[in-house]
C-alpha cells in the first residue's frame, strides 16, 4: 500500500489552506501567528540554506523546547535532503555532546531553552549553530539567515526507503540509543493512526517534547496528516491560560499532568464539595462542563495519556466528570504504532487493542512482542543490539503484559525491572509504583527490595505534603501504609516508606529528559542502605 509522506502533505496544505492559520505561539503574552503560506515560505528558505551549505545526508539536530520554528526546521531538514536529529531541551552538557558525537550531527538549531548557559559547553565549535527567533542564544538567528535567500520553488521529494530522522531514546534502562526510522515509518504510522482514531481537521495542544516520539506523531505529522492547528505553550506558569485558550480538539497528557490537573482541582473545591455537586443531576453537569472549560478540555474530542501506565483510579476519577481519557502504548522503536484505547471502545487498565495492520503476541516469558511495516531500521551504529531487539520481524518491547480474551492489552511491568525477593518472589515493580502514585502526598515513587524479605517503596514528596511537618507526615504515612498493605498480596506488601529529602530531577540524573525515573541511578545511589532501612525498627523512615 503506498502512504502519503510528509512533504506531500505540506504541499497540499499550503495550496488548499494557504490563508488558514497553522501554528499559533505565544511569547510574552502575544500571539505569533503563522498560515499555512507564510510556514512553508520558511520552511522552503531554510531548505535552500541548507542545501546549499551541507552535504547530502547531513544530520542536523534541534534542540529547542516546543514552538513554530522546530516544526519549521523539522520540515526543512526534510526539503533540504537531510536527516534530523531531535534533542531533548533539558539534557546536560555531557548528554548533549555524547548523542551529538554519536550522530555525528554538524549543524544545529538552537531555540526555546531553560538552561542553555548549562549546555553549551556540550556543542563542539565545529558544528554551525543557528538560533531562533525570540529565544537569542549568541547564534546567527533564523530570520537573518533566511532574509536574503531565494526559497525552493520545486517541490522536493523524498524516497519512502530515505532515512529520516534518528531519534535518541530517553535512557530509562541505560545510554541513549540512537533509533532510526525512514520516511515510510512517518507515512504508515500517522495515516493508520488517523484513520482508526477517526482524525480530521484537528486543533492540537504542543507542550510534552517534540524530541520524543510521541508528541512527534501525534501532534507535528497529526498535523500534517489532518491539516490541522497546532498551539504552544509558553511556559510552565502559563500552561493553564495557554491551554484553556487553545480549547484543543486532541489532548496528550501523560500520568503526572493527570495528577497535577486532579490536585488542582481537589485543592479548589475539596473532595467533599465536589462529590456532593457531582450528586446533584442539575448541578452535576454545570461543574462537569466548567471544570472541563478550566481546564482547556471543553472541545477535546479525543484524550489520550501515554508515556507510563495511568492508574485504573485516576482514569475513573475522570471519567465521573465526564472525562473519558484514552490509554496508549507505544515506543521509538516501533514509530509510536502499536496501541490505543478508542473512544467507543475504553476498557479501563488497559492500553486497548492492537491498531490495523499490527500484530502483537507474548513471548513465554510475557514480553510484548510487536510486527508491522514500520518498525525502526534499527539502532544507529549498534547492529548487535538492533539484532537482539527485533528478531524474526519482530520487535521486542521490553514491557511485560497480558492479553484478554478480547484481545485488550494490559501492560504489567518491563523485563528488565522485574526482582527477586528473599522469599524468591519475583515482584514487578512498575505495578505497585502506579498504585502509590495516586496518593496526592507522592510525588515520584520507586519500588526495591532484590534481595529483601519485603519491597521498599522509596518516596519524594509533592509540593503539598511539604506543608505538613515531619511529626504529621510520619502519622500519615504509617496509616496509608497499612491502608495500602490490606489490598495486596503478602509478598507485594511494602515493608518500609523511605521519604527522602532530595528530589529527583533530570539535572541530578534520576529522571531521563522523558520525567521517567532511572532505576539504574536510584539503585546506585541507595542500593547499600536496603538491609539497614529493612532492619529498622521504624516503618516510616525520613532520609536528608
Amino acid at each position: 500500500m503506498k502512504y502519503t509522506l510528509p512533504l506531500e502533505m505540506l504541499y497540499k496544505w499550503e495550496k488548499e489552506r494557504a490563508d488558514e492559520i497553522y501554528l499559533s505561539q505565544p511569547v510574552n503574552g502575544r500571539i505569533h501567528n503563522w498560515t499555512w503560506k507564510d510556514f512553508s515560505k520558511e520552511v522552503r528558505k531554510m531548505a535552500a540554506y541548507l542545501k546549499k551549505n551541507l552535504p547530502k545526508n547531513s544530520k542536523i539536530g534541534i534542540l529547542s523546547k516546543n514552538c513554530a520554528h522546530w516544526i519549521m526546521s523539522d520540515l526543512a531538514i526534510m526539503m533540504s535532503g537531510h536527516i534530523s536529529v531531535p534533542l531533548y531541551p533539558n539534557l546536560s552538557s555531557e548528554a548533549l555532546k555524547s548523542i551529538l558525537d554519536h550522530s555525528q550531527t554538524k549543524f544545529l538549531f538552537v531555540g526555546k531553552l531553560d538552561n542553555f548557559d548549562q549546555m553549551k559547553d556540550g556543542i563542539d565549535d565545529e558544528i554551525k549553530c543557528i538560533t531562533y527567533p525570540f529565544y537569542s542564544q549568541c547564534y546567527e538567528i533564523w530570520d537573518d539567515v533566511v532574509t536574503s535567500i531565494e526559497p525552493i520553488k520545486e517541490n522536493v521529494y523524498r524516497d519512502k526507503s530515505e532515512l529520516a530522522t534518528i531519534i535518541y531514546t530517553s535512557g530509562t534502562t541505560g545510554a541513549p540509543k540512537g533509533v532510526m526510522h525512514k520516511f515510510f515509518n512517518f507515512g504508515f504510522a500517522t495515516v493508520n493512526a488517523v484513520n482508526a482514531v477517526k482524525l480530521e481537521k484537528e486543533s492540537f495542544f504542543s507542550y510534552l517534547p517534540l524530541s520524543h516520539i510521541a508528541e512527534r506523531l501525534l501532534v507535528e505529522m497529526g498535523s500534517l496528516y489532518t491539516g490541522g492547528k497546532i498551539s504552544f505553550a509558553e511556559s510552565i506558569d502559563s500552561f493553564a491560560k495557554d491551554l484553556a485558550n487553545a480549547s484543543p480538539s486532541v489532548f496528550l497528557g501523560v500520568p503526572r499532568i493527570w495528577t497535577k490537573f486532579q490536585q488542582g482541582i481537589i485543592a479548589k473545591l475539596g473532595t467533599k464539595k465536589l462529590n456532593f455537586l457531582l450528586s446533584v443531576p442539575l448541578l452535576s453537569s454545570i461543574i462537569k462542563n466548567k471544570i472541563k472549560n478550566n481546564l482547556g478540555l471543553s472541545s477535546a474530542k479525543n484524550i489520550f495519556t501515554g508515556a507510563a501506565p495511568t492508574p485504573k483510579s485516576l482514569i475513573n476519577w475522570f471519567k465521573k466528570l465526564g472525562i473519558n481519557i484514552q490509554e496508549a502504548y507505544a515506543m521509538t522503536e516501533n514509530c509510536c504504532y502499536s496501541h490505543v484505547t478508542l473512544n467507543d471502545a475504553i476498557k479501563v487498565g488497559t492500553v486497548g487493542k492492537s491498531l490495523p495492520y499490527c500484530e502483537v503476541k507474548l513471548s513465554n516469558e510475557n514480553e510484548i512482542m510487536i510486527k508491522h511495516e514500520a518498525l525502526m531500521d534499527g539502532y544507529y551504529k549498534s547492529e548487535k543490539l538492533s539484532n537482539e531487539t527485533i528478531k524474526n520481524g519482530w520487535l521486542y518491547t521490553g514491557d511485560v503484559g497480558e492479553i484478554d480474551n478480547e484481545g485488550y492489552l494490559k501492560i504489567t511491568g518491563r523485563v528488565k525491572d522485574i526482582f527477586k525477593t528473599a522469599k524468591g518472589e519475583y515482584i514487578s515493580p512498575s505495578s505497585i509504583e502506579m498504585k502509590l502514585s495516586v496518593d496526592n502526598h507522592i510525588e515520584q515513587v520507586c519500588i526495591v527490595g532484590r534481595g529483601l524479605t519485603q519491597p521498599i517503596a522509596i518516596i519524594t514528596l509533592s509540593s503539598q505534603s511539604k506543608k505538613f511537618n515531619k511529626i504529621e507526615l510520619n502519622e500519615y504515612f504509617k496509616n496509608s501504609l497499612i491502608s495500602f498493605n490490606k489490598n495486596m498480596v503478602n509478598y507485594e506488601k511494602i515493608s518500609k516508606f523511605v521519604i527522602l529529602k532530595r528530589e529527583w530531577t533530570v539535572e541530578n540524573n534520576f529522571l531521563t529528559p522523558s520525567m521517567k525515573i532511572k532505576r539504574n541511578t536510584i539503585e546506585r545511589a541507595y542500593s547499600n542502605k536496603y538491609f539497614d532501612w529493612e532492619s529498622s525498627s521504624e516503618t516510616v523512615i525520613f532520609v536528608d
